[in-house]
């Protein structure tokens, strides 16, 4: 059997479980099904009993079941409880659903598998949707010391297709399939000991030793991080021979006077350094597709009105995309006060403005009188048009879509120069495995006479102590922000809401002495104007809000941070909030609010943010505590597909994969000498990547 037959010529498939196999697990060919890998595997040496079960580890445990019982739990809802029994004690075996399909598989007297974490309830041990086969599934496959284990799904075990048939059907593809071919230059599988690719499908099923096992996965995970950084740095390489773009030779007018007579304090030196990268870039006659990352408050918005400001002196428009009003307003106000008397004209294009405003500004944009053009998703609208639009730059870049960034190219005849930036910074694993083919700058220092915002970890004993504190800072003319993350109370979740918190903090600081705003998502956009104004003008002195002022708001004067429920909030927005003070002269704090006696990740969460103001050690802690599929809305982009390796973990296979990719177009940027790799780069060019889709 080929690797590119359709699975339904599987001795023990057919039409019926190829149908389901595709729908639930999207396996239509021989390929798919044995890069189909388990999960885990049972070590058949290593055998549990209930009675010397002490904690919730994986387990496994071998005895017979009977007693079954179910209760009702609701309309169509019901409970089965099955008593198991291995010799030395009992086990409640307990399920919620598929209970019919349960019922029909187990019968008495027989031997069982059971699979799971036990846990203690009652004062009894229990297992709750445990994985479970008849044990003579076992002594059928005794030539494999492990036994593979496979996700699958409630209506795959309903129509047979379980993880023992999966393995059965792994096993059968195995025996009949021709070698696989080999994907992996000679000399990389000399270098690095690989085992054949061939070997390695084999043993990651079916492993008879543990070094057979760590062989198969050393070797997947290396041609899965190896090909990942092939689509990159080729198609980086690609941009670099190949995509010419605009020739910005002019340092003129525009950028001088800004530089000498509107910027309020020097810049530091990572500001100067990546204008420079930026400047080379946007003269070299390549279309540049640069990543900027900066710490909050580093600067970056500074650095990119200067590179738009290049744009202008050679000509051209410019325009910056920012996910939301909020920030979209903050940049424009922003520019209009920084460019005030230079004759500069400057445009915010949102979708809450009135339709005649609308008309104007895209009529202006399309006869080349608006030269600075800031604005939300309404930028790429297609009925907006520019005059010469030579550079973009798109903040919060990872808050836009795929499709959406991608519509910016068609703005102009010649493709414009790309900025994106990001204010969370991003672990150096993961820059280095998905962002191969950007250009990557980093701003690394705060401007001068910034000082480290001080977080500290307070619960709600505490409170009266907090509001006193921050009544001490309004009474010394600061401000307050306090954030939440429900605008209403939820039945199904115990935190601060909105309402009752702005209820709370107006009864403790009352009017008229204490001035109260409240912003939230599901106000107008001119509501949110209102009362952002109000606060960063100083009427206001509390600032009671959702998330939705995580970015955009810029207010030196406010100099507490307050956080509710912050246990419920990742790193990075936890990191994101904090940076909305400390933007002053003066010295701020950020206070995490929790309730008592933290446990997991949400404890190691809180500690982190104590011990560090560093983002990138945050954004290191925060991949390793929630994997990278949640990193950047990687998942939803479709940039981290990765079936066995892990850019947490797995950082020196990361980067011995990345230093062969790199000296192999270094030596042969065609890969003439690889065929192989050249048929892969045929098959996927037609992949998203960053570079052209940023």
């Amino acid at each position: 059997m080929n690797l590119s037959d359709d699975i339904v010529y599987l001795k023990g498939v057919g039409p019926s479980k190829a149908k389901i196999l595709a729908s639930e697990l999207d396996i239509h060919t021989a390929a798919d099904l044995l890069y189909y890998f388990p999960f885990r595997y049972i070590d058949r040496s290593v055998m549990s009993t209930v009675k010397t079960l002490t904690d919730d580890n994986y387990v496994v445990l071998r005895g017979k079941v009977n007693n079954m019982q179910t209760t009702a739990t609701g309309k169509h809802r019901e409970r089965l409880t099955v008593d198991f029994y291995d010799g030395t004690g009992h086990l409640q075996l307990v399920w919620f659903a598929g209970t019919k399909w349960v019922r029909e598989k187990l019968k008495p007297n027989v031997e069982y598998l059971v699979m799971g974490k036990p846990s203690v309830f009652n004062g009894d041990w229990q297992m709750t949707h445990p994985e479970i086969e008849a044990y003579s599934y076992v002594d059928e496959g005794a030539r494999h010391r492990f036994m593979p284990v496979y996700n699958t799904t409630e209506k795959m075990k309903q129509h047979g297709l379980g993880t023992k048939a999966l393995a059965r059907l792994t096993e059968t593809l195995i025996a009949n399939i021709t070698p696989v071919p080999e994907s992996l230059p000679d000399s990389i599988l000399a270098k690095y000991r690989l085992v054949s690719l061939h070997k390695a499908l084999c043993n990651i099923h079916f492993p008879d030793s543990q070094e057979l096992l760590d062989q198969a996965r050393l070797r997947l995970k290396f041609d899965e991080l190896f090909f990942m950084q092939l689509d990159y740095q080729y198609a980086h390489s690609e941009r670099q021979q190949h995509s010419h773009g605009r020739v910005f030779p002019t340092v003129g007018n525009h950028f001088n006077r800004f530089y000498k007579e509107k910027i309020p304090f020097p810049l530091t030196g990572a500001q100067k350094r990546v204008i420079r990268e930026i400047r080379e870039d946007m003269r070299s006659g390549r279309q540049m597709n640069r990543l900027l990352q900066g710490d909050v408050g580093s600067g970056k918005t500074l650095v990119a009105l200067m590179c738009m400001l290049l744009a202008l002196d050679n000509g051209c428009q410019a325009c910056l995309m920012a996910p939301t009003e909020i920030l979209a307003s903050q940049h424009y106000y922003t520019f209009l006060r920084m460019l005030d008397g230079l004759g500069i004209s400057v445009e915010l294009l949102t979708g809450s403005l009135r339709t005649s405003e609308k008309k104007r500004i895209k009529q202006q944009l399309a006869d080349g009188t608006i030269q600075l053009l800031i604005g939300t998703h309404a930028l790429i609208e297609d009925d907006v048009h520019f005059h010469d639009l030579g550079l973009v730059v798109i903040d919060e870049q990872h808050r836009f879509g795929v499709e959406q960034r991608a519509k910016l190219w068609t703005k102009s005849a010649i493709p414009p120069h790309i900025l994106v930036m990001t204010a969370t910074p991003i672990p150096r694993t993961l820059a280095m495995t998905v962002y191969g083919d950007l250009d990557c700058s980093i701003i690394d220092e705060l401007p001068p006479g910034r000082h480290p915002v001080r977080t500290l970890h307070r619960t709600e004993p505490n409170r009266p102590l907090v509001f006193h504190f921050l009544k001490q800072q309004i009474d010394a003319g600061r401000q307050i922000y306090i954030v939440y993350p429900l605008i209403h109370e939820s039945e199904k979740m115990d935190l601060k809401d909105l309402e009752d918190g702005l209820e709370m903090v107006q009864n403790y600081f009352p009017r008229p002495q204490y001035q109260t705003s409240m912003v939230h998502g599901q106000l107008t956009a001119d509501e949110k104007a209102f009362e952002m104004d109000r606060f960063k003008q100083g009427k206001t002195h509390i600032m009671v809000a959702t998330t939705v002022i995580e970015v955009g708001v810029d207010v030196p004067n406010a100099t507490v941070m307050v956080i509710e429920n912050a246990e419920r909030f990742g790193l990075s927005q936890l990191h994101q909030l904090r940076g909305r003070v400390g933007r002053g002269a003066e010295q701020s704090y950020c206070i995490l609010m929790t309730k008592d006696n933290l446990v997991g990740s949400a404890r190691d969460r809180i500690r982190t943010m104590c011990s560090t103001t560093d983002g990138f050690q945050i954004a290191e802690a925060d991949l390793r505590l929630r994997g990278p599929g949640d990193m950047q809305g990687l998942q939803q982009s479709g940039m981290l597909d990765l079936h066995i390796a892990s850019i947490v973990d797995d950082e020196p296979i990361v980067r011995a994969s990345r230093d062969e990719v790199h000296d192999l177009l270094a030596n042969d940027p065609e890969l003439t000498q690889y065929p192989v790799l050249q048929h892969y780069l045929a098959q996927s060019k037609n992949k998203m990547l960053w570079g052209k889709i940023s």
